[in-house]
């Protein structure tokens, strides 16, 4: 089974293959897969943010929740709107081109959704309808293009070409870049209701933006940013404070944010919405870190590997019940942990090939593995009220866990894999 690889959805990688080699005076062939980009008018993407015919999905990313409608993010091309009333059988009733899009939150009757650097808010009171109301610029400014890429900033890039290239170069003057494609780039940086009946907004452990009460915290890779949403239409950036990089993700609990580093965790008080607090932090060894909490602890996944660096694979559990002081406690080995969320006593871990496991985490010193959702490359799950949602390479999974010893899947949303 191909290993869901979120950052590989994200990059258009730079591939470096060295076909034939001699001593450094020959010529040497190498073949680099070559991206060019497709450019489209700034007035025309901005028109064209709005409902469309549902699509197929082909790459599933980040999934939010909310009332009866999921928001599925198709990446780098825009979010998909399914009426998910009958979870065994939701019901794709829009698409939202939206180029560069990754990160999707929702409050009341408006969608924000990034659009590369910037932040476009979208009005979804009827999905069927939606309509761009504002746009936010620069939250995401580390998605730029580099090694010697310049883009025309007068466009936005709605596609990539993407083609392999074989050229000959002299081996006594070889460097990494080819030349002769001034429009061309070879790496790119990305850059208290009854449960039952009442479903808020609810991202997953691998989100960027969440929403707290009529705030929108974002992070990007070196700062959090505050928005105020109090008017959902006109969000107004209230704050940014710079962190220590790189910042990958951020979870809210009660008045507190739990914010994930590829070195640590940080914890940030909000009962001053504008100007969060930095209460304490966590360092960890390196890897890619999404973090939960339930008030008592919080439970960060270490994941190594490719953009993650380090070489860990784990769960920490970590005691926050005193914020200023959190103590690790339990270290539990992982295959290659990516998302996980937590709902009461069960505990859920995306752990790469091994696909979604469920703990009973009523005693953190010693969690039992109660059962283990297979032959799935999972990304990322949100659990609420007996219904887990689960964004994996194969498409979008719900399954009841009413019985979590008798997991039952309700429906899937197969992608294409184009």
């Amino acid at each position: 089974m191909k290993k869901l690889n979120p950052l590989s959805w994200l990059l258009p990688v730079f591939a470096l293959i060295v076909l034939s080699t001699g001593c450094m005076k020959d010529n040497i062939t190498k073949t680099y897969q070559i991206m060019t980009p497709v450019y489209a008018d700034k007035a025309e993407v901005f028109a064209n943010i709005k409902s469309g015919p549902a699509q197929t999905m082909t790459k599933a990313g980040k999934i939010f929740i909310r009332g009866n409608y999921l928001f599925i993010n198709e990446l780098d091309k825009g979010v998909h709107i399914y009426d998910n009333a009958n979870p065994t059988n939701p019901r794709a009733v829009a698409f939202i081109r939206i180029p560069g899009n990754i990160e999707v939150a929702v409050s009341g009757h408006y969608l924000y959704a990034d659009m590369y650097t910037d932040m476009v808010t979208i009005d979804i009171a009827d999905p069927l309808q939606a309509k761009l109301v504002d746009t936010s610029f620069a939250v995401f400014p580390e998605r730029a293009y580099e090694n010697g890429f310049a883009p025309d900033n007068s466009k936005i890039i709605v596609d990539w070409i993407i083609k392999d290239t074989t050229i000959t170069i002299d081996g006594s003057t070889a460097g990494i870049y080819p030349g002769g494609c001034p429009n061309c780039s070879y790496y790119a940086v990305p850059a208290a209701q009854d449960k039952a009946n009442y479903v808020p907004g609810i991202a997953g452990s691998m989100a960027r933006f969440v929403i707290v009460n009529k705030y929108l915290y974002a992070v990007n890779n070196a700062s959090l940013l505050v928005y105020d949403i109090n008017n959902e239409a006109n969000p107004v950036r209230k704050s940014q404070q710079f962190l220590r990089w790189p910042i990958e993700t951020i979870y809210p609990f009660r008045n507190n944010l739990f914010i994930g580093s590829t070195s640590g965790m940080f914890i940030f008080n909000i009962d001053n919405p504008v100007e969060p607090e930095e209460v304490s932090s966590f360092s960890h060894a390196s890897a890619c870190d999404p973090v939960v909490s339930d008030g008592d602890y919080a439970f960060v996944t270490l994941r190594s590997g490719g953009a993650c660096a380090g070489n860990s694979n784990q769960l920490d559990v970590v005691d926050v019940s005193t914020l200023v002081h959190p103590e690790l406690i339990k270290i539990y080995p992982m295959t290659g942990p990516n998302g996980l969320g937590k709902d009461g006593n069960l505990l859920f871990i995306c752990d790469g090939t091994d696909g979604v496991k469920v703990y009973d985490a009523e005693n953190v010193y010693d969690l039992k593995m109660i059962n283990r959702i297979r032959d799935i490359d999972a990304y990322d799950v949100i659990p609420w009220a007996n219904r887990l949602l689960v964004s994996a390479s194969e498409g979008i999974m719900q399954y009841d866990y009413s019985d979590p010893l008798n997991i039952q899947l309700l429906s899937t949303i197969r992608t294409s894999g184009k």
